[in-house]
C-alpha cells in the first residue's frame, strides 16, 4: 500500500515535531550554556597556561635530574676511593707486619752474633762513661768560670789573661789586649 504525498509530509512533520521535542529535552539552557561555556574556556585557558610553564618545569626537572646525576656520580666515586684506599690500607698493614717481623728477627740474630748479654753491657758502660766524660767537661768549665769570677787574681794567668798594676795600687785582669803596631 503506497501512501499519499500528504501523509509522508505528515508522517515527516510528525517525526520533526518529535525530535524537536526531544532536542529541546536534552539541550541546554542560557545559564547552563554560560556555565558550560565559562568551564570550556577555562579549561583551555590553563591548558594555555600549562604549555607555557612547560618549558620551565621541564627545565626545572632536567637540573633536578643533573643534579642528582652529580651527587650520585661523586658518591660512587667517593665510594670507590674509599674501597681503593681500604685495599690499599690492608696491604701496607700486612707488608708492615712483615718487616716487623723480619727486623725481630734480624735483631735476635744480631744479638746471638754479637755476644748478646756482655756486648750489651760493654755498650751501656761505654755510653755511661762517655756521658760522665761530657758532664764532667760541662761542670768543670762552669766551676772554673765562677771560681775565675771569685778570684781573677788567681786564674787570671791560666785564663789567658794578664794582670795589670795602676798607679794607685788597683789591678785588674785583662783578657784582651790590643797591642800598638811597631
Amino acid at each position: 500500500m503506497s501512501k499519499d504525498p500528504f501523509q509522508i509530509l505528515a508522517d515527516e512533520l510528525t517525526l520533526i515535531r518529535k525530535d524537536m521535542d526531544q532536542l529541546q529535552r536534552t539541550s541546554l539552557n542560557k545559564d547552563e550554556a554560560k556555565t558550560l561555556n565559562q568551564a570550556v574556556m577555562g579549561a583551555v585557558l590553563r591548558m594555555a597556561k600549562a604549555t607555557e610553564d612547560a618549558p620551565g618545569e621541564i627545565q626545572e626537572a632536567l637540573e633536578a635530574d643533573r643534579d642528582q646525576m652529580a651527587r650520585s656520580a661523586t658518591q660512587a666515586a667517593t665510594k670507590a676511593a674509599e674501597s681503593a684506599i681500604a685495599g690499599i690500607r690492608h696491604d701496607l698493614d700486612n707488608e708492615r707486619a712483615k718487616l716487623s717481623q723480619a727486623a725481630g728477627e734480624a735483631r735476635r740474630e744480631a744479638w746471638r752474633w754479637f755476644g748478646g748479654f756482655w756486648v750489651w753491657l760493654a755498650s751501656m758502660l761505654a755510653t755511661g762513661a762517655l756521658l760522665g766524660a761530657l758532664a764532667m767537661a760541662w761542670i768543670g768549665g762552669t766551676i772554673a768560670a765562677r771560681d775565675f769570677g771569685d778570684y781573677p787574681g788567681v786564674f787570671c794567668g791560666s785564663a789567658g789573661g794578664q794582670v795589670v798594676e795602676q798607679n794607685d795600687g788597683s789591678s785588674y785582669c785583662a783578657v784582651w789586649i790590643k797591642m800598638p803596631a811597631q
